[in-house]
């Protein structure tokens, strides 16, 4: 005999699951993994400060720094004061002196990213970009130019703008997003990432954005060049090649270009994407890489 039963006002619960960030280094030669700090929620982007006692990062709209080296159930960050902005984005940096922070904000007129800079101990923003969004990523190596990303006329696009404030400088204007610009620390050259070809690879240019050309070339989408300070070696975030865009919570590599012979190889794999290292996180002496690994936890 086959018996049935109903059921009625019956809820299933469905939790969702909790976010948590995780701020790493690693070492670029074993590629060992260290843990600085983990809390639920989202924070993103890591800066190593010029002398190496600080890494600074975002979440919930402020920038925040810790010490690299100190264990993670010992330490807690500390507050940077950035004034009135505070809907800061991931999208920061240090000058070349490390006396300065160039900051994109959300916090002010139309409520879209905004670059200024403050003093690195705090102080009162000083704007840079009239027009909005704009998206700091890059400073040059004499620390007179900012070189970023921003959405004019419906596309995305590099530019640069004089550090003490001024007329930006459209440098590409191909179809498709153009993002990540980041000087060499020589200063001879942009490099940033381009969908161009039909999916997002690094290129490179001169700083006046002539003589583009392309440096990577594989099946992934890369994403963020950021150089050692020798310049001898650039790290890239990797997603799949299937991934539009640089979303969030993905399965994403770290992947390390040697530039004397272009060898790619893979320093890590990871859950993160945006948020992981957007802006440039390589420490001073150039042996360790800072970035955010997430995890969503049941």
């Amino acid at each position: 005999n086959v018996e049935s039963a109903t059921f009625s006002n019956i809820e299933l619960a469905v939790k969702t699951p909790k976010l948590y960030s995780t701020l790493e280094t690693m070492s670029v030669t074993s590629t060992d993994r260290q843990i600085v700090y983990t809390a639920e929620g989202r924070f993103e982007a890591p800066n190593w400060t010029r002398d190496g006692k600080w890494l600074l990062f975002n979440g919930n709209g402020r920038l925040q720094r810790i010490s690299p080296d100190v264990s993670p159930d010992r330490c807690k960050p500390e507050p940077i004061d950035t004034g009135f902005a505070t809907r800061l984005n991931n999208d920061h940096g240090l000058s070349p002196d490390g006396a300065m922070l160039a900051i994109s904000d959300n916090s002010q007129e139309d409520k879209h990213s905004l670059i200024y800079i403050v003093p690195l101990v705090g102080g009162t923003p000083r704007r840079i970009t009239k027009e909005s969004p704009s998206y700091w990523h890059g400073w040059s190596p004499d620390g007179k130019t900012l070189v970023f990303a921003a959405l004019r006329n419906n596309d995305f696009d590099v530019f640069s703008i004089p550090a003490a404030g001024g007329v930006e400088t459209r440098l590409t204007s191909t179809k498709g997003t153009d993002d990540g610009p980041e000087f060499t620390p020589d200063g001879k050259y942009i490099y940033f990432n381009s969908e161009r070809t039909g999916h997002m690879q690094i290129w490179r240019m001169k700083p006046d954005g002539s003589e583009q050309e392309q440096v990577t070339n594989d099946e992934y989408n890369n994403w963020f060049p950021h150089f050692s300070p020798d310049g001898t070696r650039l790290v890239m975030l990797s997603y799949e090649r299937e991934v539009t865009g640089h979303p969030e919570n993905k399965d994403v590599m770290l992947r390390i270009m040697n530039m004397a012979d272009k060898k790619i190889t893979v320093l890590t794999r990871l859950f993160g994407g945006q948020g992981t290292i957007n802006v440039p996180s390589w420490s001073p002496d150039g042996k360790r890489i800072a970035f955010v690994s997430y995890q969503l936890v049941p």
